[in-house]
């Protein structure tokens, strides 16, 4: 039986770095993340991006996060993997978690969702439709 979590998510660090910066391409760089999660995920999320800026501002973008801390009444950590874009102010992605990748009372978690975060505001809204193998 699957399960749906819902909450927030606090960005509590964001540090970008570009590493590749070519004139006439799109500009690619790396960012580390935390994230902080409240709702029906309570927890630490450690992030990597890489992204992709295109000349007319937006980007998209890929990530990894292990999130540290409780699903439900379970706790543990597992790993989302992160695929987006930006634009017109809004990011939007899917992820899911990585098979494999539970610990703890997670161990076997399997599940998708997403997120949806205006620039400039403190909270991201998140989904988890989820289950156990």
């Amino acid at each position: 039986m699957s399960s749906h979590a819902t909450g927030t998510f606090e960005g509590k660090t964001w540090d970008e770095k570009p590493y590749s910066e070519l004139e006439g391409v799109p500009k690619l760089a790396r960012a580390s993340v935390t994230n902080s999660f409240h709702g029906d995920i309570e927890g630490e999320g450690t992030l990597e991006y890489l992204l992709i800026y295109r000349d007319d501002g937006s980007c998209g973008f890929i990530g990894v996060e292990r999130v540290v801390g409780q699903v439900g009444n379970r706790s543990g950590s597992f790993v989302l993997q992160h695929n987006g874009n930006f634009e017109a102010g809004m990011a939007m992605a899917n992820w899911f978690v990585v098979t494999g990748s539970g610990t703890g009372e997670l161990r076997g978690l399997r599940g998708e969702g997403g997120f949806v975060a205006k620039h400039g505001q403190p909270l991201a809204t998140f989904t988890l439709d989820y289950d156990f193998a």
